[in-house]
């Protein structure tokens, strides 16, 4: 055997072993599951029709759960951004910042890690389509938190402050990366229509995709169809006839993006996920005078913001037939939304470490049927909706079926659904345990909590809306209904970092730039409500004198005029951390925040 032959020989082998290394390497990048959240806003867990609801139409979602595996004890917060919080980080909302939906308390803390974060290390393609309500400025913008794609609205619904003026759910102007962009069309089909496109673009690559929908959250907004689907239906009110026709909007949408994924074959290794933020908004409600009780609550007691069951206890569904995930099983042990990072994690075959405590666990080998149970532990949830966190406010802590209601009240929910009967008495040991749980956990909780900081400069142009701002106020003008009705805010701060040095210009507004109103006018755009929208109301008036505006120990104020758009203030301004205040006089004497502070820095542009 010559030398040539012999190196020909060895040069065909390595090419071989070559081959068969990158044939393995792209085998593993294809049996990467992709990965589809789709959450919806206010949706509990009677909302459904396969839960027990005998009105709702909801057959696609009801198929889905006969396809998948379905968690029936899965708890989350008990309103829409704590649980959006815990979800993506795996940690309890009173340590990562969103305590609260408003009052700058809604931003996820900029250095937390997300779901996002995690995906996107690890080679996947991330989208996000349709409510965020982690924050409106840098850092916490989507696309600051690991997602390449985003398109969202502001704030935590369409028509609250931070969203772009007037949009009403229909043709309207929503976020794309931060860049407003028009669109024609319902909201919830735009938010599907934005997801199929990035879901088709990154077919051939793993991704992750997080539909997180604003629907059925109010203002109870539909296309006429949907609610004529439940018009004559008397077993339930006005309000919950387009409560219900948004979820079945929902419903139809879903089912056309399990079709998609069908159509371009990769439905076989694709998890999707299906569930929702809290409990009931509009499905289970008591008549204020007669006390009659309209629509289904699955036998829980409490809806949306509630620490009883009914207000955390919602549907969880997974589907991923490659993995085995498959045929309606239902897994009845606790488990929560802060399971999901570690979770995915695990089922995509990856690695995560967090530098920081979790709340969350692995229960991959629960849903895979490797274990029986899910992983023994007791959790936390409550409803705060405060400036601060304050302990012991409306918690609720659970174990397996067990839930001891702020310190007091224990109930066993395998036995009592309802939660009707107060153990606390026949079962002082597990009141003591569980209460010394919360103990400790609330003491390592609240050395992690504080406010989130707000990041200018980083853009040539930003905006801060009183949405945001730390006011002790219980009902800031959080929405734009609000803006219009021109009631004075008690000037509030927000926590600020300018990122870059140099002269900013500071344009105090009470309507946003897009309305294109002076600080001093009004507006008569009203518009009449029907059965399936809400009205619009007109602007009141309001009449300012001087505005203000203070950067940290410094203050200035600046004469204005009410047929201008704005009131503006050029300071030189430090990098660093500090506290901003931006406030009107009136002409009755008293003041008020400014609703819109725009801000633009002047040098280095």
């Amino acid at each position: 055997m010559t030398k040539t032959y012999l190196y020909i020989l060895s040069m065909v082998l390595l090419f071989l072993t070559s081959c068969g290394e990158n044939k393995s390497e792209e085998s593993q990048e294809d049996n990467k599951p992709n990965i589809i959240l789709v959450i919806t806003d206010d949706q509990g867990y009677g909302d459904l029709g396969h839960t027990g609801n005998p009105i709702i139409q909801t057959p696609a979602m009801d198929k889905f759960s006969s396809e998948s595996v379905n968690l029936t004890n899965y708890h989350v917060g008990t309103t829409c951004a704590p649980t959006r919080a815990g979800l993506l980080t795996g940690r309890n909302c009173n340590r990562n910042g969103v305590w609260h939906t408003i009052m700058g308390a809604s931003m996820l803390n900029g250095e937390e890690i997300t779901l996002a974060d995690v995906f996107k290390e690890n080679g996947y393609e991330t989208g996000m389509f349709g409510k965020w309500h982690l924050g409106d400025n840098h850092p916490f913008l989507p696309h600051d938190r690991g997602f390449d794609e985003t398109f969202y609205h502001g704030g935590g619904g369409i028509g609250q402050t931070p969203d772009y003026w007037n949009n009403d759910y229909f043709d309207d102007s929503y976020f794309r990366n931060g860049v407003p962009e028009k669109q024609t069309g319902y909201c919830t089909d735009i938010w599907f229509d934005e997801a199929i496109k990035f879901i088709e673009n990154k077919k051939d690559d793993p991704f992750l995709c997080y539909l997180s929908l604003n629907a059925p959250h109010g203002p109870f907004n539909l296309p006429e169809d949907y609610y004529n689907r439940y018009k004559d239906e008397d077993q339930i009110n006005e309000t919950q006839k387009r409560f219900y026709g948004m979820i079945t909007n929902v419903d139809d949408n879903f089912s056309r993006l399990l079709k998609h994924l069908d159509g371009l074959g990769i439905a076989d290794n694709t998890i999707v996920i299906f569930t929702t933020d809290n409990g009931t908004a509009r499905g289970y409600m008591t008549d204020r005078e007669t006390k009659e009780i309209s629509g289904y609550n699955a036998g829980m007691r409490g809806t949306k913001g509630s620490e009883y069951d009914g207000g955390h206890r919602v549907p969880f569904i997974m589907r991923w037939p490659k993995g085995g995930l498959t045929g309606g099983k239902k897994l009845n042990e606790l488990t929560a939304h802060v399971d999901m990072l570690p979770t995915l994690v695990t089922l995509t075959g990856h690695k995560f470490t967090s530098t920081k405590t979790m709340d969350g666990t692995d229960i991959s080998s629960y849903l895979l049927g490797e274990e029986n149970e899910a992983p023994s532990r007791l959790l936390v949830t409550d409803t705060q909706r405060v400036p601060w966190p304050v302990k012991g406010k409306n918690s609720c802590v659970m174990e397996g079926n067990w839930r001891l209601i702020k310190g007091t009240e224990l109930y066993n929910i395998g036995d009592d659904p309802g939660q009707t009967t107060n153990l606390a008495d026949q079962h002082s040991d597990r009141v003591e345990k569980m209460n010394a749980f919360y103990e400790s956990w609330w003491e390592d909780v609240i050395q992690e909590t504080k406010f989130s900081v707000i990041e200018l400069g980083a853009d040539a142009s930003d905006v801060i809306t009183c949405h945001d701002a730390r006011t002790t106020d219980k009902h800031p003008p959080w929405n734009q209904r609000m803006i219009r009705q021109g009631k004075p805010m008690e000037p509030a701060k927000y926590t600020v970092k300018f990122v870059k040095p140099g002269k900013y210009k500071f344009s105090l507004r009470r309507w946003p730039v897009a309305s294109g109103l002076a600080l001093g006018a009004a507006i008569e755009d009203a518009v009449p409500g029907t059965p399936f929208m809400d009205d619009r109301i007109a602007g009141r008036a309001m009449k300012f004198t001087k505005a203000y505006l203070e950067i940290g120990d410094e203050a200035y104020s600046a004469d204005l005029d009410n047929s201008a758009q704005a009131a503006t203030i050029e300071a030189e301004v430090k990098v660093g951390e500090t506290e901003l205040l931006a406030y009107f006089d009136l002409e009755d004497g008293g003041q008020s925040n400014a609703f819109y502070v725009y801000v633009d820095r002047l040098d280095g542009l």
